[in-house]
Parts: structure tokens; sequence; C-alpha cells
């Protein structure tokens, strides 16, 4: 191919061809004129900027410059609202990067101004929007203006939070509610959003409030006393006796948190702060639906719901109770407290005792299952028969014991022993020991029987009335000292007692406790049982038995004497005439004397 030599134009300006048709001088004045109508921006400025798109990932935001600031899609979490044409502010990091592009950021410029906006806004009682970031000790943690703010979790909403963790990651309103301005603290609440929101409809629900009005609401508490309701603004509380017609431990059994249910107004104060709400109310009354051929005498099965000392109360029906008071349990005398009995959880069968449907109350009885043993009572234990009972108590003057349930008597302490000498019962027997006994007499009336424990054995003073005969000695041990005396120990186990002076020894000193030694009865008395008995009485009888023989023997040689001076005179006269058989008699009347005397 062959070329041609083409030559250019005469005249033609290639200057203004490369300046795209415009000259040196006009191309810089067009420059100028469109730099113009720039925004003049600078870095580390903070200015308002418009978006322009929104992608998955990040915000394109026109703020007048020749170039346009992409931003990445995080920065805007806490705004999941943002849209194109929102205004928002940014802070120019760079008007140009390697690329050429703007570099902005939403973070820093909100960080920048965060600290001004968040008082502004306490100030001026804004509503602001926060995000939640995340959970820490007693609350969350929200960014707010690009500051983070404490939230309480109490001041999340009205009602309890259980799960705080839902909350994560939402955009939420708030309210500044506190500034600690020296260490930069914030404070929001969500809660108060809501309960200005709540007072409104809370007054125009309690304008409309009447006693009997029912009204759906959401159980919002659970207590131990009774459970809250949220009446939409206003808050009611169902006590735990209005929960149901049935006893009822805990209102968790009646209901659940978050519940829907219809409650009947009962009560309020009078500026309708505190409203009583019930629930039981809306159903007909146990009693209205009870069987109309029940009455007094009827066998009813039921369940012991409450006990106290004085019964227990069984429910049988929901709603429907009767008392079974303690003396109604058991024929038995010896009743202390219900809970000998019963205990709560039972399953019982009772006899109605009175029955009054108006007041809605019934009494009831489980003793009368069982025959009444004092009905009978002659029969089966007529006087004089012998039994085994079962020591129930004691006092100073006798044992109470039980033969048989409701079947009680008492054992004088007179009636204990034969021969013992019993101050108290608790030296003869112990309380739950067995014990024999005969039926002495029968108190119908006031269902009591007089017992004995001696009586089982024959009488054995019919006996010792010829062993302990006046003046016999008897070999006993002194087992107990009184002021009065002593308690002397003999065979067949009987006791007896001497007086201080007749403790007295041979040798002037006293018997003491513990001692062994003979005794002579001095007294037997068979009816009062009683043997009264001297140590000292042996000695001092054999003092005055060898007295008397003493004085005896005196008088015998006094006679003597004067008969021998009778005589002497008839012998002087015939002393010529003694003889050596005479003076031999003499001598053996002198050795008869003094031997007497002896």
């Amino acid at each position: 191919m062959e070329t041609k030599n083409i030559q250019p134009l005469e005249g033609f300006d290639w200057e203004s061809f490369e300046n795209e048709g415009y000259s040196n001088a006009e191309k810089a004045e067009a420059v100028k004129a469109y730099e113009q109508t720039l925004s003049k921006v600078g870095e580390n400025d903070v200015v308002d900027g418009v978006v322009s798109n929104i992608s998955d990932r990040e915000v394109v935001v026109n703020i007048g410059y020749k170039s346009e600031g992409i931003i990445s899609k995080n920065e805007f979490r806490y705004n999941p609202e943002l849209k194109v044409g929102d205004t928002v502010e940014v802070y120019i990091e760079s008007q140009e990067d390697k690329k050429g592009q703007l570099v902005l950021s939403h973070k820093k410029a909100r960080a920048a101004r965060s600290w001004e906006r968040v008082n502004a806004a306490l100030d001026n009682n804004e509503i602001v929007k926060g995000f939640v970031k995340c959970r820490t000790k007693g609350g969350m943690i929200v960014d707010v203006f690009g500051t983070e703010a404490f939230l309480p979790g109490s001041q999340i909403d009205v009602k309890p939070i259980r799960d705080y963790d839902t909350f994560v990651g939402k955009t939420m309103e708030f309210k500044i509610v506190k500034i600690n301005q020296e260490f930069r603290n914030v404070v929001v609440s969500h809660k108060a959003l809501i309960e200005a929101e709540l007072e409104a409809q809370k007054k125009e629900i309690i304008s409309r409030l009447e006693k009997g009005q029912i009204l759906e609401g959401t159980v919002k508490n659970i207590t131990g006393y009774g459970v809250f309701i949220d009446l939409g603004g206003v808050d009611g509380l169902i006590h735990i006796t209005d929960l149901s017609w049935g006893r009822v431990s805990d209102p968790k059994e009646v209901v659940e948190l978050d519940q829907k249910l219809n409650v009947v107004i009962l009560d309020f104060d009078d500026e309708k702060k505190r409203i009583a709400l019930g629930l039981k109310q809306l159903t007909p009354h146990p009693w209205d639906a009870l069987d109309a051929n029940l009455k007094v005498g009827d066998k009813v099965h039921g369940k012991v719901v409450v006990m106290a000392d004085y019964g227990a109360f069984i429910e049988i029906a929901p709603g429907v109770e009767g008392l079974i008071h303690v003396s109604e349990m058991s024929w038995s005398a010896h009743l202390h407290s219900a809970q000998d009995f019963l205990k709560v959880g039972d399953e019982v069968e009772a006899v109605i005792l009175t029955l009054d449907r108006e007041d809605r109350k019934m009494s009831l009885g489980i003793k009368q299952l069982k025959d009444d043993p004092w009905e009978n009572i002659e029969t089966k234990y007529p006087v004089g028969s012998q039994h085994t009972a079962k020591v129930r108590n004691f006092t100073n003057f006798g044992v109470f014991v039980e033969i048989e349930e409701g079947v009680d008597g008492l054992i004088h302490i007179s009636d204990l022993s034969w021969t013992k000498k019993i101050k108290h019962p608790s030296e003869f027997t112990q309380i739950g020991a067995p014990i024999e006994v005969q039926v002495l007499d029968i108190d119908k009336e006031n269902r009591r029987l007089s017992l004995g424990h001696k009586q089982l054995e024959e009488n054995p003073w019919n006996n010792f009335e010829t062993i302990f005969t006046q003046d016999s000695v008897h070999h006993g041990k002194i087992i107990e000292v009184l002021d009065k005396g002593a308690v002397i120990q003999l065979e067949h186990g009987v006791e007896g007692f001497a007086t201080p002076k007749h403790l007295v020894k041979e040798d002037g000193s006293q018997a003491q406790l513990g001692e062994e030694l003979d005794f002579k009865v001095i007294e037997f008395n068979k009816d009062a049982k009683r043997i009264i008995l001297s140590h000292s009485r042996i000695f001092e009888d054999v003092a005055r038995a060898e007295a008397r023989e003493a004085k005896k023997a005196a008088v015998a040689a006094k006679k003597a004497t004067r008969k021998e001076k009778e005589a002497a005179p008839v012998i002087q006269n015939k002393a010529a005439s003694t003889t050596l058989g005479d003076i031999d008699a003499l001598a053996a009347l002198k050795a008869n004397m003094e031997a007497e005397q002896k």
C-alpha cells in the first residue's frame, strides 16, 4: 500500500483541539467555575451527606464533592431503616485515596458529635435510637450517637425480662434519663417510653373501671401471695384466696406467666391505684353444686388439705371443706394434737356431724366409724374383771391407764401395793409400761373406771397379823431415814416404822441408814396397814425384867428378915438348948436370901 504524504491544514489550532475545543484560558475559566459548584471540604471535617445508594455491604454518600464516598454498612447497623435520600453525617478522612476516591466515615462523625447530641437529647427530652450491642452485668450496652450507654435491666420493659439475649442486635428507641459529665456515663431507658404511652391508656381504663366488671388481662407476675394481672397498662392483683374455690398452696398451680385470662374486679381504692381482682368468682360456688341429698350421718371421702393443732380440714369436693375436730378423731381422752392422727395429703373417710349449707360449714368425724366402747362397758369390763392396761400419765394421787382406745381408768396410789409405801406413782411404774389391773368401779357418765393393781393378789396383811404380833421381835434393815423416824424393811416385803426415840441403841448412839438390827413390834394395825417398831424397847424391856426380878427378891428378903426377928426371942430363950443342926439351918436360909437378892 502506497503511503501518501498528508500535510496538516494550515492555520489549525492544535492547542484548542487538545483542550476539547477550549483554549487554555477558556479551560482554566471553566475549571474554575466547576470547582466553585463543588462543596469546599477539608480533611477531618464533619459534614452532612445524602445517601445515594445502598448495597449489601456498602452505603454510597454524596456530600456534593467531585466524587462520592463509600462507607461500610456496619457503621449504620444502629439504623436498619436507612434508605436512599436520607441525610447522614460523615467525617472526611481523606479527599482522595490511592484510587482518587473520597474516604468518609459515619462512625467517626457520630463520635465527634455524639456527646453534644447526647446532652442535647437529655435537655430536650428527645427520643433517640440506639443499637443494643451486648449484655453486661445488670443490663445492656447500647450505642447512642456513637456513645456507649447503659440500659439497666429494670428499664428495658414495664414487665420483668426473663431473657436479655433476645434484645441483643436490636435497634430500639430510648430516652436518656441520666448523664454523669465527670465520668461521661450515660443511662438510657426504654421503659420510660412505654410508661408514657401506657399512662394515657391507664387513665382511660381507670376512668371506666367498675366493681363486678369483667376484663381480659395477662399474667404479669406470680408471687407467693397472689398474681399480678396487666389489664392494658393498669395492674391488678388476684389474691391467692381468689384464684380458686379450693385451697391453693402455690399460685403457679393455677396460672402461668403471660397467660391471658378473664378476671372480675372485686374492689379498688378511691384513686383506683390498687385493684383487687378475682378469678374464682367467674365460676359458681362449689357449695351451690353440692349434692342436695347429702345429710348428717352420711359418709364422705376427702383429702386432708390443711392441718391445725385443733383439727384437720378435709376437702370432699373442690371448694367444699369440712373440719374434723381433734376430739372427733378418736374415742380416746388422750388427745393432744390433730397431727398425731392425720397429715396433709391423707385420704380419709368421715361421717357428717353438722351441715350448714347457708353458712357453708360442715363438721366431720372419723371416730364415729367405730363403735363407742362405753356403750357396753358393763358387759365388756365388769366390776371384778382383770385386764392389761397401758400407763398413760401420772398424778400425785394415782396412775391414769388406758385399757383400750377410749377406755381410761385411774389406779389410786393406795391401790398399787399392799405393802410398799409409795410417795409417787413413778416409783412403782413408768409411762408406756403395761400394768395388770382389776375393775373396782364403773363411772359410765364421766367415762372413767376405778381400777386397782394390788387387788390382783391376796391381802398379805391377813397373814401378817399372825406373824407380827405384839412384842414379837424381827430382824430388819433401815432403808430410809426421815425427820419423824425411819422406815424399816422387814421379812415378807413389809415395811415398819420407828420413831427416833425407838432407834436409840444400847450404847446410847442413834441407829443409822443401812443398819440391820432387831426390832420389837409395839403396834400392829391391819386396817391402817401400819407396823410400829422399836429397837430400844428390846434392851429396855430386859432391863425392866431384871429390875422387876430384883424388886421381887428384895421384897422376899425383907419378909424373911422380919420373920427372923420375930423368931429371935425364942431362940434366945432356948439358947442353951441350941444344937448344931439349928445353926446349919440358919446358914442355909441366909444363903438363899443372898441368892435372891443377886
